[in-house]
């Protein structure tokens, strides 16, 4: 699991990259890439400031939303047997389908915080 980040509001993910003994982060949610390093939590930290700076004052200046506009809608590809398995606990439970993706989801985001 990656190791998550604030800076100024935005979440992004951190690694480390021990080739060069440095920390890579990654902003999330943001509508084109955004990326920084640093030799320290501190330098990552103000490289991510900078680049964050940098990407909305572009975003601004060319008129682009720089968030992603999540709609909740997505496609997802399952095989048949697990479709049908959903299917029919869902139909079991008087829920639709789309009710139960989504409960099991929210139980895979609270169990993997």
């Amino acid at each position: 699991m990656k190791n998550l980040m604030m800076i100024n509001g935005v979440k992004a993910f951190i690694d480390y990259e021990p080739d060069d003994e440095t920390f890579r982060g990654e902003f999330v949610g943001l509508n084109g890439g955004a990326d920084f390093c640093g030799e320290s939590i501190a330098k990552l930290k103000a490289e991510g400031a900078k680049s964050l700076s940098v990407f909305l004052d572009m975003c601004q200046e060319r008129g682009i939303e720089p968030y992603k506009n999540f709609s909740g809608k997505f496609n997802v590809q399952i095989s048949p047997d697990v479709h049908a398995r959903l299917n029919e606990i869902a139909l079991s439970q008087s829920i639709s389908l789309n009710a139960a993706v989504e409960k099991v989801v929210n139980d895979y985001i609270e169990h993997s915080a």
